[in-house]
């Protein structure tokens, strides 16, 4: 119980290393100890939910995988979307989870464009990486065919609006994500 209270959130295996069988872990389960909230996921009953849990859950799902796209911008605060699926980026050779809730929505990345640009926050205990606004703004243009491209200039209008000395960290990421030639209309037009 040490490992949910402390992780808010914890996987089987997690609770397998803290000394926990599978058969006891059933029992909890079945007595209402600890309450089933995905495939292998596990959670206190009354742990508070935030609106953020889906990220959570899926940072203990995909241990390895960056939120992305729209989850990120909905992170940041960047858009009036709101996404029913988790977006998380992965390596492109990384294993493929398979996932019954949350919803999630793979991109695959390698090299820099994986790599930089990643924050780490605290969601109910839980460390879940993000790509950071910059980051998400510059992956909208490049997965705009994804996304949409009206979602992509929302994201890079209130970015400008967020922060309107930050424009240079876009053009960074863009470079990163080799889409220069692509946000340097929208740069040009805003600036």
């Amino acid at each position: 119980m040490a490992a949910l209270r402390k992780a808010g959130i914890a996987r089987s295996r997690d609770l397998e290393r803290a000394g926990l069988s599978r058969t006891q872990i059933r029992r909890l389960r079945d007595q209402g100890v600890i309450k089933r909230v995905g495939r292998g996921l596990y959670r206190l009953p009354g742990a508070p939910l935030t609106e953020r849990e889906d990220l959570a859950e899926a940072a203990r799902i995909v241990p390895g995988g960056i939120v992305c796209l729209l989850s990120a911008l909905r992170f940041h605060g960047l858009t009036t979307q709101n996404p029913f699926e988790v977006w998380l980026a992965i390596d492109r050779k990384a294993w493929r989870p398979r996932a019954e809730h949350p919803p999630l929505r793979l991109v695959f990345l390698s090299g820099p464009s994986l790599r930089e640009g990643v924050e780490e926050h605290d969601v109910g205990g839980v460390e879940v990486r993000v790509f950071s606004a910059a980051k998400t703004v510059a992956d909208c243009f490049k997965f705009r065919n994804k996304i949409g491209t009206d979602v992509a200039i929302e994201a890079l209008r209130e970015y400008r609006r967020a922060r309107p000395k930050g424009l240079e960290a876009i053009w960074r990421y863009a470079q990163v994500n080799r889409v220069t030639g692509v946000i340097q209309p929208y740069l040009a037009a805003l600036g």
